[in-house]
């Protein structure tokens, strides 16, 4: 089809004009007889998302994404050219895309009734009818629908009631196209009302002109609820023309949460050759963001986005890169405690609430990271207050003994696995505790060996103090008879600075 250079050698061919939404509705059609996947790594929404779309292209309805940040919203939407055909007809030089077979704008009229057959047409392909727009408040009726150009009348010596000194906008010129509007809600009120023909009608004024375009465009809007209440609104007039609302969701599983996360980061040859990341690694990276969505400190109505583990997951592998790098070694692993350096890939992504605001945001990001290496530890060992039935042994008792005996256990974030390992073997106990448990493998061994440790912290059983270059865990008796001791000498110094 390409090889068509004129109006007359279209004609010769079966090409009928099809609007955008039957083009959509068409596309999608054979994609579901032929079991064809359209939206590609768009995952958990197979059941729930997807189907409402499909409904609401089938219905051929503009369509507005409802959603927290981070929820696929955007991705979805550019998915959409996958329904386009591969390459249109357009009047060549059109700037509204004209179809060759019905024109629309006054240039592409006088054109083919100037050269008839030999009208030259051009082929657009499905990419560039694609057009996105970020609502902000700044944005003008001017940049989405048009404006009269003086600079056009002047040149062209036309009067202002002429409809060639108009400069179409971004809607305009999105004829035969699919048109997004990201976060609706931010565009102003009195912008918004100029939508209203568009939509239900398909026409367009700019200016008073009696200018009746009928534009092709299929629409989709996104919005985040949030958004209602701190920066704006969709009027109803408006939301009632937009046939489809669909909501979105964040992932309900980790697996699902994972295969996103591991899908979406960006990671060089070099880190999937050189780091290897555990199992358990990953499932932890995902439940802090769980974690996160349930928190009481983080504001629940702005959502804790995928974003946060995509980024998290890429600095944990990075962490466990640079301390490779510093220590000159070839291969390394993940560590448990890596998870709390990549902290600055959470603290940007919550917003809290009051209170969090008072813990501040560095506290509760290791707040969230501590109560998912909490659930992960109870999921693998015995909870340390409470003995299986009929056991009246402590399962912990070496390792308690170990650290009452006053020996610490200082854990550097930089140094080497050789060094690493060789601290964690020294813990009366510990190896014996994890190698006991079948379901660890040989490989993880040392990344759940700092799990029960970071698990005793958190049940009171050891105490864990944070250092300037990692975690030192120790008994809790010590801590509490070292604090007593640094309150006496303070007291002796104030004493001593009165006389």
């Amino acid at each position: 089809m390409k090889k068509i250079k004129t109006l007359g050698e279209l004609k010769a061919t079966d090409y009928k004009p099809l609007s955008i939404k039957d083009e959509l509705r068409k596309n999608l059609i054979n994609a579901l007889v032929n079991k064809e996947k359209v939206f590609e790594g768009i995952l958990g929404f197979e059941d729930t998302v997807i189907p409402d779309l499909e409904r609401a292209i089938l219905s051929r309805h503009n369509i507005l994404f409802l959603g927290l940040r981070g929820q696929a919203k955007t991705r979805m939407a550019r998915l959409l050219t996958r329904l386009l055909d591969e390459y249109v007809p357009v009047v060549e030089g059109s700037e509204l895309n004209d179809d060759p077979m019905d024109p629309m704008s006054r240039f592409a009229i006088d054109l083919i009734a100037e050269k008839g057959d030999k009208t030259p047409i051009s082929w657009m392909h499905r990419d560039e009818r694609y057009v996105e727009k970020l609502a902000t408040p700044d944005v003008s009726i001017a940049d989405l629908v048009g404006d009269v150009d003086p600079i056009k009348a002047a040149s062209l010596k036309l009067p202002y009631s002429d409809e060639r000194v108009i400069h179409f906008g971004l809607i305009p010129r999105s004829h035969r196209c699919i048109f997004v509007i990201n976060e609706l809600p931010d565009l102003q009120a009195r912008i918004q009302v100029s939508l209203f023909n568009i939509l239900q009608e398909g026409d367009m004024q700019i200016r008073g002109f009696k200018l009746r375009l009928p534009l092709d465009v299929s629409f989709v809007f996104t919005a985040n609820p949030e958004d209602y209440t701190n920066r704006g609104s969709i009027i109803t007039p408006l939301k009632d023309r937009i046939e489809s609302q669909i909501l979105t969701h964040y992932p309900e599983t980790v697996a699902i949460a994972r295969t996103i996360t591991e899908q979406e980061a960006k990671l060089s040859d070099n880190q999937i050759k050189k780091v290897q990341i555990p199992e358990i690694m990953k499932v932890l990276l995902e439940m802090v963001s769980f974690v996160a969505r349930d928190s009481e400190f983080i504001d629940e109505k702005s959502g804790v986005s995928a974003r946060l583990s995509i980024s998290g997951y890429e600095q944990l592998i990075s962490t466990a890169e640079r301390r490779m790098l510093i220590n000159g070694e070839k291969k390394t692993q993940v560590r448990l405690s890596d998870l709390y350096q990549i902290i600055p890939a959470i603290t940007g992504k919550v917003e809290l609430v009051y209170e969090g605001e008072q813990e501040g945001p560095h506290q509760v990001a290791v707040t969230m990271i501590d109560q998912a290496v909490q659930q992960a530890f109870l999921t693998y060992f015995p909870h340390p207050e409470k003995l299986a039935k009929g056991e009246t042994r402590d399962p912990y008792g070496v390792i308690r003994s170990w650290f009452s005996g006053g020996n610490t256990l200082e854990l550097s974030s930089d140094e080497s696995d050789k060094v690493f390992r060789k601290a964690l073997d020294k813990v009366a106990g510990l190896t014996k505790m994890v190698t006991g448990e079948k379901s660890i493998s040989k490989e993880d061994r040392y990344v759940f060996m700092e799990m029960l440790l970071h698990g005793l912290s958190s049940t009171n059983v050891i105490s864990k103090d944070p250092m300037a270059t990692g975690i030192a865990f120790s008994d809790p008796l010590a801590n509490m008879w070292d604090d007593d001791e640094e309150d006496e000498d303070y007291s002796a110094d104030d004493f001593r600075d009165l006389n």
